[in-house]
């Protein structure tokens, strides 16, 4: 899928971490929707809007585990990345075991979200 025609979801409460990720994702050629809240999203209709969704996990109010719930309920083929300050195993098993697509750590390293983007992608569109 070319990127330019995906448009990817960007959930985070922190806006630097939002301005971040859409300025990498905006350079590689996804357009991107940012949300600084789950609740926001969903009010969009965000899964109506987006090809793919990368929500950050401890959001206030509704987590991005939450977010995660919704889509595999409503939109199971919509691929998930989740990214954390977190990094325990017990954590990653259980996104994984949810239906996340992927688990980043914060800081992460951004050709690495890029590369599994792409991949994610074909693997949903093929």
């Amino acid at each position: 899928m070319n990127p330019d025609q995906v448009v990817v979801g960007v959930v985070d409460d922190d806006p630097r971490v939002v301005e971040s990720l859409q300025e990498l994702l905006l350079s590689a050629g996804y357009e991107v929707l940012p949300f600084l809240s789950a609740e926001s999203f969903l009010e969009a209709n965000g899964f109506q809007q987006v090809d793919c969704v990368i929500s950050d996990i401890g959001l206030p109010v509704m987590s991005g585990s939450d977010l995660l719930e919704i889509a595999r309920a409503q939109h199971p083929a919509m691929p998930v990345i989740l990214i954390t300050a977190r990094d325990e195993q017990p954590l990653r098993e259980m996104m994984t075991e949810r239906g996340a697509r992927r688990l980043f750590r914060k800081p992460f390293d951004g050709s690495e979200l890029l590369t599994a983007l792409a991949s994610i992608l074909r693997e949903t569109n093929s």
